[in-house]
């Protein structure tokens, strides 16, 4: 099943990956029907690791392959749900090392790459990006990728 509900405890767990282009500049992307940018990902289907469920939605989401082996946790963050209401998401983000995104396909209407050591960030961030995890990107200067 593509949507699978929502936990009864409010969380809505996703994966998502970090994706930096040639100049460090790092991608977000905006979900047809949406207001706010997050990283690309989505929630695992039935059965699928969050490793998994991030390499799908990349394909599904921007037509690009990540290599499993090249994917290294970030970590597991939390912060109050950018488009369901009363809901926190708790994402499993992942980083890559840079790969060809060209246009976006599947739900995505729209790419935006960031540089996150310019501030102010743009205030139609995403929660989760601007209260978490871009702040640990800029303290770990990126990871991998």
């Amino acid at each position: 099943m593509r949507d699978m509900p929502i936990s009864d405890s409010g969380i809505i767990r996703v994966s998502a990956v970090v994706l930096r282009d040639e100049a460090g500049l790092v991608l977000t992307v905006r979900k047809i029907g949406t207001a706010r940018f997050m990283f690309p990902g989505g929630k695992p289907e039935q059965g699928e690791s969050a490793e998994q469920a991030a390499v799908r939605e990349c394909e599904e989401e921007l037509r690009v392959h990540l290599d499993r082996r090249r994917l290294h946790r970030l970590g597991i963050f939390r912060a109050t749900a950018a488009n369901e209401a009363g809901y926190v998401v708790e994402a499993t983000v992942f980083c890559h090392p840079t790969v060809p995104v060209v246009a976006p396909a599947a739900e995505i209407a729209e790419l935006r790459w960031l540089d996150i050591t310019t501030l102010p960030w743009p205030d139609d961030l995403a929660p989760l990006l601007s209260e978490q995890v871009i702040p640990a990107l800029s303290r770990t200067r990126g990871a991998a990728g």
